[in-house]
């Protein structure tokens, strides 16, 4: 599936702020899924430095910064990007066979090794690890593992856009069963590694559709938080959304791809400011 992406994610300060600095990562990339035919991320106002680059997974960064005043500052991408059809087969060994062949990888950005253990934003817990085993059948593979976790917090998490912020925990989200589409892959992410199933993050956009009889309306898409798994040598990585309850399709298209939300946030920095920052965003994706 083809489509025309265009995003607009504006913030704003309620006082100018001196010395804003944001790494952006916006600029969708190709991939073993994707095709990207073009992309064009402006920035108002214009910054006072750009570099543009990639980071050690691959992903295409925007470093900016502003040494005036800034009250408000938005970024547009305008990107024609192709999602390639995927069968979803199971390829994948034993659970208890993985690790066997998780020692046959080696160090590369790709590679399974950098996302068995803890990270920055995902540590070890204990109740998300015993609620993983208890969703574990006995003799499942890999990929299995993946799916029926996946399911398993769909079923017992609810999502609720003001029960937690970009800062919460993976376990607090947990304990209060409760969250957003980040919360979902990130507790997804520390079942899984708590399993032996090496697990990351990535952002993107997906394409929504509306309730049958009704319209399709602008700027509904969204940015979002998905689960990337790695099932093997032969399998490699696939991708689920604990969100929405299967395999990201034909209506995903990757951003970033990292540890957790950290290595694949849109945007992140430092400001100087008072006050509450606000942000909004909107998305459109335009099959062609």
């Amino acid at each position: 599936m083809q489509y025309d992406i265009r995003l607009s994610l504006e913030q704003s300060y309620p006082a100018a702020s001196v010395h804003v600095r944001n790494l952006a990562r916006l600029l969708p990339s190709d991939g073993p899924q994707q095709r990207v035919q073009r992309r064009l991320l402006s920035i108002q106002p214009m910054p006072d430095e750009r570099r543009d680059g990639r980071d050690f997974f691959g992903n295409a960064t925007t470093l900016v910064a502003w040494h005036r005043p800034v009250q408000a500052i938005s970024f547009t991408l305008s990107a024609q990007a192709e999602r390639l059809s995927e069968a979803v087969l199971d390829m994948s060994p034993p659970l208890d066979r993985l690790a066997e062949e998780i020692s046959a990888t080696g160090l590369g950005p790709d590679g399974p090794l950098h996302f068995r253990g803890p990270s920055p934003r995902i540590a070890r817990c204990d109740d998300i690890a015993a609620f993983a085993r208890d969703c574990c059948p006995v003799g499942a593979t890999a990929f299995d593992v993946v799916e029926t976790l996946g399911r398993a917090l769909h079923q017992a998490m609810t999502f609720d856009a003001g029960a937690t912020d970009v800062g919460t925990r993976p376990a607090d989200a947990f304990a209060a069963r409760r969250g957003v589409c980040q919360d979902f892959a990130q507790i997804m992410i520390c079942g899984l590694r708590a399993l032996g199933v090496p697990a990351g993050y990535v952002s993107g956009f997906i394409r929504t559709t509306p309730p049958p009889g009704q319209p399709r309306l602008a700027g509904v898409d969204a940015m979002h938080g998905w689960v990337r798994a790695w099932c093997g040598l032969t399998q490699g990585w696939v991708e689920y959304d604990p969100t929405n309850a299967g395999w990201a399709g034909e209506d995903y298209i990757t951003v970033a791809v990292g540890r957790d939300y950290g290595d694949a946030a849109p945007v992140k920095g430092a400001v100087r400011t008072s006050g509450a920052q606000k942000a909004t965003h909107s998305v459109d994706m335009v099959a062609l």
